[in-house]
């Protein structure tokens, strides 16, 4: 294996979260930016883990919103690999209100049997390919030891010791829906979270250690104050006023990917959508949103060194623009990354059944203005109503693999759209991954594995000592897809 790409692929800052669905008409599609060029060779394998599944303190167990592999773990038997991932679930099943959710993390143990790129697979062998087994979880919790909610948070948590202001819980705890992960070589964590929108340290048994607060331009503000609040209640919870932030994050907006780089001197971390000033309080405006890349030299300090703007990809969407807000990202360098963006209300377990873009666009920021430090990261908008400012330059964002491909899909038995049933992919593609192939004949292939959030849906569901059935029978197993692709240029 090429040695550069070896050390960036065993580093385990590279492993972050990743998806994509090449057709065979397609295979080999490929970008380049600032000197990666990423080829996609298509889908080799799909695995699930079913919707009722429990985790080790008999909640249901909740998939991916961010995936970190332990690259230790990564071994190869013949045509077939072994290994563990950490796959993170957001804040519990909230479809009525959030709950006092316990934050956690869930190791994974799978198997990898994969496919020839573009080979016919009987029935039977069609999504088998992986094989993931629940193996461990472990709880998040704060500095002094308490456990972490999924609450929407309805106050705030003075500033102390090493940390910010927090996110703080009517139960007194602190407040988390984590959306991304890192796993660091001393098995400690990073995680990104929506109500911060923060970036948080845990420590290898999932204590906190420190938080990253990013710049004002991103913190949601009410009233002329800093209020976590995402308008999503618990019972009895309070409503906040105004229900939206005026400046900053849109509620549930936070930094949903986050990705270290191959060599792990930087994190970068991306805004879902546009900060409300920037035209995040409308669905057709909010495509301007905001990269941050920090200096990781020291992991409980990190120095913000460079910001830019990412415009992300827009779609018809019956006749009317609508902006298809980021899901994830993979850096495969400090001026280079992958992003999943996609569309809403549309999968398996919802009554949209056919969607409109799921994409994986290489981003470029090479070229693009570095806003860090300027007043565009404090009162000044960056894109009032949607319209970038003449003085900034934004990323170039280049599709790479379409994840809606319908051949691709149905090689493994999957579709896009009706009927809308097991096979027609769930709404929420969310955790991105890689790793090596191994493969002296390629040392620049990886497999890229893809995880769904499946927002805990299931019909024999429990959580917070309670039962529950999710709506119109929905059912939605964890799915995961894994992809062959070419990474090349990591050596410069």
């Amino acid at each position: 294996m090429n040695n550069a790409l070896r050390a960036a692929l065993l580093a385990p800052t590279v492993f972050g979260v990743a998806f994509a669905s090449a057709p065979a008409s397609a295979a080999d599609t490929s970008a380049t930016a600032a000197g990666i060029t990423v080829v996609n060779k298509g889908l080799v394998a799909v695995g699930h883990i079913p919707a009722s599944q429990r985790d080790k303190f008999g909640e249901t167990f909740g998939s991916g919103s961010g995936m970190a592999f332990d690259p230790t773990s990564w071994k190869k038997d013949g045509d077939a690999y072994s290994g563990s991932l950490w796959l993170l679930p957001d804040r519990g099943y909230n479809v009525e209100g959030t709950t006092d959710y316990n934050a956690r993390i869930n190791r994974i143990d799978l198997t990898l049997t994969p496919a020839a790129a573009g080979s016919t697979l009987s029935t039977d062998t069609q999504q088998t390919g992986l094989q993931a087994k629940l193996a461990d979880t472990m709880y998040l919790t704060d500095e002094a030891g308490k456990n972490m909610t999924g609450l929407d948070p309805d106050a705030v948590r003075p500033a102390a010791g090493k940390l910010p202001v927090m996110p703080l819980s009517s139960t007194g705890k602190i407040s988390l829906d984590p959306e991304a992960v890192i796993r660091l070589a001393d098995g400690s964590l990073l995680i990104s979270d929506e109500y911060g929108p923060y970036i948080y340290h845990f420590d290898k048994d999932g204590k906190l250690v420190s938080a990253t607060q990013p710049p004002k331009a991103l913190l949601p503000m009410r009233k002329g104050e800093i209020n976590f609040a995402s308008n999503n209640p618990g019972v009895g919870g309070k409503t906040p006023d105004p229900k939206d932030p005026e400046t900053g994050r849109q509620n549930n907006q936070g930094l949903e990917g986050m990705s270290m780089t191959p060599d792990g001197k930087f994190v970068i971390a991306l805004l879902q959508s546009a900060p409300r000033q920037d035209g995040g309080d409308s669905g057709s405006t909010r495509m301007n949103t905001r990269a941050l890349v920090y200096d990781a030299a020291d992991i409980d300090n990190l120095k913000l060194v460079h910001e830019y703007v990412v415009t992300l990809p827009t779609f018809d969407n019956k006749g009317k623009t609508a902006v298809a807000a980021q899901s994830e990202i993979l850096a495969v360098s400090d001026k280079a990354f992958l992003v999943l963006a996609r569309d809403s209300n549309n999968g398996q377990g919802l009554k949209g059944d056919t969607s409109v873009y799921r994409k994986i666009s290489l981003v470029d920021l090479s070229a693009a203005t570095d806003i860090s430090g300027s007043a565009f990261d404090a009162d000044k908008p960056v894109a009032p109503k949607g319209k970038l400012d003449e003085t900034v330059k934004a990323a170039t964002l280049t599709p790479v693999i379409d994840l809606n491909d319908s051949a691709e899909l149905g090689r493994f038995g999957l579709h896009n759209g009706a009927p809308n049933d097991k096979n027609n992919l769930s709404e929420k593609w969310e955790a991105m991954s890689i790793a090596p192939v191994l493969d002296p004949a390629a040392p620049d292939d990886v497999f890229l594995f893809v995880a769904n959030d499946n927002d805990f849906l299931t019909q024999d569901g429990f959580q917070v000592a309670a039962a529950y059935k999710a709506a119109d029978g929905a059912d939605v197993d964890t799915m995961f897809q894994v992809f062959r692709v070419t990474l090349t240029g990591l050596s410069k």
